[in-house]
């Protein structure tokens, strides 16, 4: 499905953001793993939240879906069931590498295998950890399909991330609540911490040097999850109250774990005008309303610091510097040569079609504003992400701009293009 988007006068109104993706798939591995029913509530219809779910149906985790509501009977950690088939994580990598962790502890061999962007991302950073545990784990040339072997006597160790990931992170703490004695984590650059802070395990030191424990006798109890809505899903309304003039959007019930969201105040450094109202907790995770008018951006660079916490953002962030006086330097950020697709190469291509003035770098883009983006053709690259923020820039774009593939939205907000059209004015 393509999708045209026309210059926006103004946008007005509020937005229902989904289930933050992140926090969800960890709700119903975390539900399954425990002894006893979980109910979770605001968990996303989005494609690859349910790729989790689905997967735990293949394990012989019964888990139903009613009234907004998910119920998961949970099995404990010895109660899964070998899967008659590969396990399909779609395009879900969290799924993918979340799930791996714990296959790696489980007394049975199985498969995950994902679409053809999955099958593209590197998985050897997953494997080589869960190796050194023990674990039999082998890659199709570094890739999906994954096949693993089940070790139930799995061995602690510390080990220390290569590169900040929450996702390989959470995958050796996972596999740590399966192996003898202590697995310990250490991370130089703090990324997501929805894991640790979910399962209360223990963490010391600063955020330069955290030290993050998991053992076999960490219990995970049966609970009542509420899901808040996606921050990720957040950022391109924000960029686009921020870039539409006139624009005023009200954003309720945002997840605001610190390590999620950087961009607010990169986006507050570029002259945004950005309030959080009604600050509360939900399920263990910080959460707020936010409102966003629109405001003059100014140029930055982005600190490297900063880059684990807004790597998803990166690329609407890109659009709102279309916008921005001077020139905003965006780098520190390889990590999105390997994402669903190459973001930073996707971005450069379209932003360029669309008449910006954008560098190239290994390990970012610097975006020259105040040029006039004029409408064209450009593409999703079957990536959630870059259909979005694409779709936010045709809102400041002279003429029309029409995005190849847009449905690929749906993998994280299946009613993105209905609610961005419903709030013009």
């Amino acid at each position: 499905m393509n999708e045209t988007i026309r210059p926006a006068a103004s946008l007005k109104g509020t937005v229902a953001l989904p289930g933050d993706k992140s926090v969800a798939h960890r709700t119903a591995l975390f539900a399954a793993l425990a002894d006893g029913p979980s109910t979770i509530r605001n968990y996303p219809a989005s494609a690859d939240p349910q790729s989790t779910l689905g997967c735990l149906r293949q394990l012989g985790v019964t888990v139903t879906q009613a009234a907004g509501l998910v119920h998961v009977e949970g099995r404990g950690r010895g109660g899964w069931r070998p899967p008659a088939a590969p396990l399909d994580c779609g395009n879900s990598g969290t799924t993918m590498r979340l799930l791996a962790g714990v296959l790696a502890g489980q007394p049975f061999p199985s498969t995950l295998v994902g679409d053809a962007s999955l099958s593209r991302r590197p998985m050897a950073r997953i494997a080589d950890p869960l190796r050194e545990m023990g674990a039999q784990i082998e890659l199709t040339d570094g890739h999906a399909p994954i096949r693993i072997h089940g070790n139930p006597a799995l061995r602690g160790m510390t080990y220390r991330l290569p590169v900040p990931s929450a996702q390989v992170k959470s995958c050796v703490l996972l596999a740590g609540l399966f192996a003898d004695g202590e697995t310990v984590v250490i991370e130089t650059v703090a990324s997501r911490d929805h894991t640790e802070r979910m399962l209360g395990l223990p963490v010391v030191g600063p955020a330069q040097q955290r030290h993050i424990t998991a053992t076999r006798d960490h219990r995970i109890l049966p609970r009542q999850w509420v899901v808040p809505g996606d921050f990720s899903a957040a950022a391109f309304f924000l960029v686009a109250g921020s870039i539409v003039p006139g624009s005023e959007l009200w954003v309720p019930g945002v997840g605001l774990n610190p390590s999620r969201t950087a961009l607010l105040e990169v986006l507050r450094e570029m002259g945004a005008d950005l309030t959080v109202e009604n600050a509360r907790a939900e399920g263990g995770e910080p959460v707020g309303d936010l409102r966003v008018r629109a405001a003059r951006l100014r140029s930055m660079t982005l600190d490297a610091a900063v880059v684990p916490n807004l790597i998803d953002e990166i690329p609407v962030l890109a659009v709102a510097a279309t916008q921005a006086e001077g020139t905003t330097v965006l780098r520190h950020a390889e990590e999105l040569r390997v994402k669903e697709t190459d973001r930073i190469a996707a971005m450069v291509t379209n932003l360029r079609a669309l008449g910006a003035e954008v560098e190239a770098f290994d390990d970012g883009l610097a975006v020259t504003g105040g040029v006039p983006l004029r409408g064209a053709t450009v593409e999703a690259f079957d990536d959630h992400r870059i259909a979005m923020a694409m779709g936010v820039a045709g809102l400041v774009a002279d003429g029309a701009t029409t995005i190849r593939d847009a449905d690929t939205a749906s993998v994280s907000f299946p009613d993105f293009w209905t609610q961005l059209e419903a709030l013009r004015v």
